[in-house]
């Protein structure tokens, strides 16, 4: 099976040339789909010095959140699977074979990487957690990490999301809907390693989130 990363980026010009490497060194990598929302820091103009054939660049000319650049990946992608990939160094490349077995094997449709939360400031752990019971509760499942960017799927389910949230709350509409939809999320542990520099995220995104997990509970696909 071929796998499609989609990397929504904003101003990453410090970590992105270590993510790209790393990722184009997992073997799976069909395709590195980098979408660069609006950055304005150097960081297309380093994107651009690397030569792959398996990199796709897209942009935004304006920033509009990462919701709107992952939705902008997945209209792309031209993989079996799909991943989302944060540019910020949180997350290893290494898990992406671990999470790809269970859909290669016929097990799984979706799968969600779960991350241990230890490393990450307990404001922000109480919130993660705090989300993930809002959509258990809310959908009757038991998901243990709602917001994880390690969300791997077939590229049919993605391309069908209809992706409407513009930020970090297209975290909880993809999960809405997915389950909407009537998917089994599988969920398996991965590495992950909170980061602060450069932080996008804030305890204040809970909000939107929220919102989100109760404006897409009922969620039907256009078609």
């Amino acid at each position: 099976m071929k796998l499609s990363v989609i990397m929504p980026v904003h101003n990453e010009v410090e970590t992105i040339n270590v993510i790209i490497e790393r990722i184009l060194n997992i073997p799976v990598v069909h395709e590195l789909i980098i979408v660069d929302d609006g950055s304005s820091d150097g960081t297309i103009e380093a994107v651009e010095k690397i030569t792959s054939d398996k990199i796709k660049i897209l942009r935004h000319e304006k920033n509009k959140g990462k919701g709107a650049a992952v939705r902008t990946g997945f209209d792309a992608a031209s993989g079996d699977i799909v991943v989302i990939q944060d540019a910020d160094l949180e997350y290893d490349p290494q898990d992406y074979a671990k999470l790809l077995k269970p859909i290669e094997d016929g097990e799984a449709e979706v799968v969600y990487g779960v991350r241990s939360l230890e490393t990450q400031r307990i404001i922000m752990r109480m919130g993660n957690q705090f989300v993930t019971w809002v959509t258990n509760f809310i959908h009757g499942q038991r998901l243990k990490d709602m917001e994880t960017c390690y969300k791997m799927m077939k590229r049919e389910i993605a391309q069908k999301l209809e992706l409407e949230c513009r930020g970090f709350d297209v975290e909880a509409e993809m999960t809405s809907k997915i389950l909407q939809e009537g998917h089994q999320i599988h969920q398996l542990p991965i590495s992950y390693t909170a980061r602060y520099e450069n932080k996008k995220l804030s305890p204040l995104d809970g909000i939107p989130t929220i919102k989100a997990l109760l404006k897409y509970r009922n969620w039907r696909p256009s078609s």
